[in-house]
């Protein structure tokens, strides 16, 4: 009894690792009191914050930002999945090999969105899920794409607003190498000391 009590304890890790889900939508106000609503989400471990969205490219859509501040979302809870022993390298490394997975133009609100990159993340660091409430609108709208409004689609929660200059800190950039096939150079996850490094070299 003992033994498994010591091995339980092991396995729960020392890191925590967080679900920090944001609205998408003022409906959310009223929709979230009955379990419903969409969500965009992230996963913080070790400072960073993990998350996916959509681009029209074959490169990853994985970014990250700041710790409950993803730019053009407005952010609701943070919630505590469980704990890990992964380090950040062995974050990172996962992250990598997720990279090739979660490509920008294979984004679908309701079959691959940002709540199924975090599902994965967290089943690898935690062996736990995310609440099945942040997601089940999409799962509902698989199986009536009515549930969800008609002018809700991947336009409305790409990572990157064209239109919006502002959300600079939140587009992938190409500072490194490590998610690039040998034949392919695809950008890197973006975080905010990239962006200010690079208005450094801009702005000497």
């Amino acid at each position: 009894m003992l033994c498994r009590m010591i091995h339980r304890k092991k396995k729960t890790g020392t890191v925590p690792v967080y679900l920090n889900v944001y609205d998408l939508t003022p409906i959310n106000g009223y929709a979230y009191w009955v379990g419903l609503g969409v969500y965009h989400s992230g996963v913080q471990v070790h400072g960073v914050e993990y998350a996916f969205g959509a681009h029209e490219h074959s490169t990853t859509g994985i970014f990250e930002v700041e710790p409950r501040k993803c730019p053009g979302f407005t952010f609701r809870k943070s919630i505590l999945i469980g704990r890990t022993d992964f380090g950040s390298r062995e974050v990172r490394s996962f992250i990598e090999t997720l990279a090739t997975e979660y490509t920008g133009n294979s984004y679908n609100l309701i079959t691959r969105n940002c709540n199924h990159f975090c599902n994965d993340l967290c089943l690898k660091l935690t062996s736990r899920p995310i609440p099945s409430w942040v997601n089940r609108l999409a799962r509902l709208g698989f199986l009536c794409n009515c549930v969800l409004p008609a002018g809700l689609n991947e336009t409305k929660v790409r990572q990157i607003k064209a239109e919006d200059g502002s959300n600079n800190e939140k587009k992938l950039r190409s500072h490194s190498s490590r998610f690039s096939p040998a034949s392919k150079t695809q950008p890197a996850l973006a975080s905010r000391s990239s962006s200010s490094s690079t208005r450094k070299k801009q702005n000497p």
